[in-house]
């Protein structure tokens, strides 16, 4: 399955010069736990990486440093790993347990930002396509039944 069909087009971003406080209040906006930092947010949106709920969390308020003068950019792990919308899921999956990483932003052939790919939108598609498959064996069962009385 290709990336541009599951990945989540609406991603918020901000710039590597926002604040720690200030990519947190994004974060609450917006009702996610990460934002894709991008090199220009009105412009070609290039991602430089991902900053985390987590991230601020663990590297910011617990080390002790001050929210409000901590640039997201000095959190950044490096390198940033990005996927192409037309590389297959699998592949990206692969990259993702090899950085152990569980988003990735996902970007066209000109490497501007188009979306988004969680773990978690992963397993929900994965749990539909179970459930589907369930469904088939249900339907093939009752259709034999049916067939067979």
């Amino acid at each position: 399955m290709l990336l541009k069909s599951i990945c989540n087009p609406d991603v918020v971003v901000c710039g590597p010069d926002v604040s720690a406080l200030n990519a947190a209040t994004l974060m609450r906006q917006h009702h996610v736990g990460a934002l894709v930092v991008v090199d220009e947010p009105e412009g070609s949106r290039t991602p430089l990486g991902i900053i985390t709920d987590r991230d601020i969390v663990v590297e910011v308020v617990a080390a002790g440093l001050d929210p409000a003068r901590t640039a997201v950019n000095a959190l950044l792990r490096k390198p940033v790993v990005i996927a192409h919308d037309g590389e297959q899921a699998e592949e990206v999956l692969e990259r993702m347990r090899l950085h152990g990483v569980r988003r990735v932003p996902v970007v066209d052939g000109q490497e501007r930002l188009t979306g988004i790919i969680a773990l978690d939108d992963v397993l929900k598609l994965l749990a539909r396509h179970t459930q589907l498959l369930a469904d088939i064996i249900d339907r093939e069962q009752s259709h034999e039944h049916r067939l067979r009385r």
